[in-house]
């Protein structure tokens, strides 16, 4: 299906932004969210520390100020919980995010899962939501929207887009960045630097994009985030915008990064309006400078570092 047909996607697709995953300075963050509110074409903004409860101490006194400049802008603000839970500071920063009042909350764990049950909430690609009974099952304790795991390739999407038609629920699927894979206990950025997790000295932030990893032979396969295993490439999916949409998927995610964000939004959002093709929105992604290959392996059933041409 081409960008182009008719149908193929409507006024009622909206473009996300997920909440930042690595660790910037405060006014960094603070900053990306202020642009974000005044120029970026995303309808929806996730905000909230999703890999590491240590590092939330630093933007929770920035989260109503930042939320309020967006919803000033007419941004919907949705705040996201971690999505590890394992220990007391765990538990009390989830309470704390789910218990925020007059919020939406996205739950990435199932410790918010059951602060959030009975109320409307959206659910996070971290929780495992990979075919209808899980879909239904959330919904039925309020769940309203599903980011789902990017591991999901398209032939798997049109089943849960009927589920979630029936069920009165939406969907939403992350179309660039990088793309979390695994969470550990360990964290991979204090152990890289012969440090304890308790004594990490917050070392994560000097890879505002996470910290490559290069395999025996050289090549660079994978990056980490604190606890957090990230693919090294950077998820692209533009052709395949028009058959997430027939599969009933509402919401396209992008995930923050350190390039151009502004930019990249005004390309999706083009490429929704179907102003440019899907092969020029791809050459305006490549202009980035960003440092990583483009990524769509997962949607089409390959391994997911791969690339296939579909433009």
């Amino acid at each position: 299906m081409a960008i182009g047909e008719e149908g193929a996607m409507g006024a009622e697709t909206e473009l996300t932004l997920g909440p930042v995953l690595f660790n910037w300075r405060p006014e960094t963050w603070r900053d990306f969210y202020f642009r974000i509110a005044d120029e970026a074409p995303v309808g929806t903004v996730y905000v909230g520390e999703v890999v590491c409860s240590k590092r939330a101490v630093f933007f929770e006194p920035l989260y109503h100020e930042v939320a309020e400049r967006l919803r000033s802008a007419g941004k919907t603000v949705v705040f996201s919980t971690l999505s590890e839970v394992m220990l007391k500071l765990d538990r009390k920063t989830v309470e704390a995010v789910a218990g925020l009042p007059d919020t939406v909350t996205e739950a990435n764990d199932s410790a918010a899962l059951w602060h959030l049950s009975g109320r409307p909430h959206h659910v996070g690609p971290f929780v495992n939501v990979y075919n209808e009974d899980t879909l239904a099952v959330l919904a039925r304790r309020g769940a309203v929207n599903f980011c789902l795991p990017g591991e999901l390739p398209l032939t798997a999407l049109a089943a849960m887009g009927n589920a979630a038609k029936t069920l009165g629920v939406s969907l939403e699927t992350q179309v660039f960045g990088r793309q979390p894979l695994a969470l550990s206990a360990r964290c991979y950025h204090a152990r890289a630097h012969d440090r304890t997790r308790d004594s990490c000295l917050f070392v994560c932030n000097e890879d505002p994009d996470g910290l490559a990893l290069e395999t025996l032979s050289g090549q660079r396969f994978l990056a980490i985030n604190g606890i957090q295993t990230l693919s090294h490439d950077y998820l692209a999916l533009v052709a395949e915008l028009p058959q997430l949409a027939a599969s009933g998927v509402r919401r396209f995610r992008l995930s923050p990064h350190t390039c151009d964000m502004v930019a990249v939004a005004r390309t999706y959002r083009d490429l929704i309006d179907r102003a440019i093709t899907a092969a020029e929105a791809l050459d305006q992604l490549s202009g980035l400078g960003i440092a990583a290959h483009f990524a769509n392996g997962f949607a089409h059933r390959q391994p997911g570092h791969l690339w296939v041409n579909g433009c």
